[in-house]
């Protein structure tokens, strides 16, 4: 992991701010929030999912995001998932995407064909990029286990779970297509879970995040619905959600 940038951002956090890095790591962008000044205990870690937009064009959410995460005493980190920023593009996905844009405008059902292709490559190469990410991380001082991974793609978010042992519990963003292989990883997540749907989000399929919510293995599964559309989330969703990784990952 090397370190390309460093800045402190205001925050109200116990103890002084937010230590901002940006990081490369196996040629893969990310960044890497921590308190500025030094804790008496090892931080648990919370790992930011992210829409394949970029991390530029999502900074302010992200930033605002670990804020909250560091005020409550943790650190976070976010990477640049594989096509997007200034990351090669990859071209099954990008074609992919292109047909769904064209049967969606069309007003036509979108193929399980075009989902496999739009999101399985990325989470093939998301996760262990994902994993490798967290092995440097965990081993930086001041940052400790458990870890806990809150937001999307969901179909990255899943498969993490299911696979990264070190991920004790996790937030997932409803919002974004899922191949029905998904539906069968999610069988095997058992880590307490706190699902986020926008009840009117216009490009999600809402009976399949409910079909993928009663797929979930879990034994502690929430889901939580919200009026609106898929940027509209309330505040108060976002708080609760922070209650839930602080629950399962301070206890």
């Amino acid at each position: 992991m090397h370190f390309t940038s460093e800045k402190h951002l205001d925050a109200e956090v116990p103890g002084g701010g937010v230590l901002e890095r940006e990081f490369t790591l196996g040629g893969v962008p990310g960044i890497l929030w921590t308190p500025t000044s030094e804790p008496s205990t090892e931080a648990p870690l919370i790992l930011l999912g992210l829409p394949p937009l970029g991390l530029d064009k999502m900074y302010p959410r992200l930033a605002a995001r670990a804020r909250r995460v560091v005020a409550d005493g943790f650190a976070a980190a976010a990477i640049e998932l594989p096509g997007s920023g200034a990351r090669p593009r990859m071209p099954v996905v990008d074609e992919a995407r292109a047909e769904l844009r064209r049967a969606l405008a069309a007003g036509e059902p979108v193929g399980d064909d075009v989902v496999d292709r739009l999101v399985l490559p990325l989470v093939e190469q998301a996760v262990p990029e994902w994993r490798a990410a967290l092995d440097a991380l965990l081993a930086l001082p001041g940052i400790g286990g458990p870890v806990g991974y809150s937001g999307g793609v969901i179909s990255v978010g899943v498969r993490l779970a299911a696979v990264e042992p070190r991920v004790a519990a996790a937030v997932l963003f409803a919002g974004s297509l899922v191949p029905r292989a998904v539906f069968e990883e999610a069988r095997r997540v058992t880590i307490p879970l706190h699902v986020l749907l926008q009840w009117d989000d216009e490009g999600n399929d809402r009976q399949a995040s409910l079909d993928l919510f009663d797929a979930f293995g879990s034994e502690e599964k929430s889901l939580h619905a919200n009026m609106g559309g898929h940027t509209g989330v309330p505040e108060s969703a976002g708080e609760e959600a922070g209650r839930f990784l602080a629950r399962h990952l301070k206890s």
